[in-house]
């Protein structure tokens, strides 16, 4: 998934950056997706249609619900630069945290 406060035509212009032929990425929320309130809009990972239990956002601010923070991982702000190797730094961590999810439920029958 791709969440993004920004407006759907923008996200779709990021999306074809990222993955041209939609391999990786297979839905995009994009602001009309979610909340605003006082002029701020939100990402309300509820919206996901996911168990949050299993679910792990990153993003350069926490731009949703605080009963949700332990889901998001703080990444710095991407700028453009080739160079950035910030996503390949948290592999390992997000590797992690698939197995421990996949090991949880297979005890419970999920």
């Amino acid at each position: 998934f791709i969440f993004t406060t920004a407006k759907k035509d923008y996200a779709e212009k990021v999306l074809d950056v990222l993955d041209p032929k939609r391999k990786l990425i297979r839905h995009c929320l994009s602001q009309r997706d979610c909340l605003c309130a006082h002029g701020c809009y939100w990402k309300d990972l509820t919206r996901l249609g996911r168990d949050l239990a299993k679910t792990v956002a990153l993003d350069h601010s926490i731009q949703g619900f605080p009963e949700q923070a332990a889901n998001w991982i703080l990444v710095p702000r991407w700028c453009g630069d080739s160079r950035d190797e910030e996503l390949l730094r948290l592999t390992p961590l997000l590797g992690r945290l698939s197995r421990a999810v996949r090991s949880r439920g297979a005890g419970t029958g999920e």
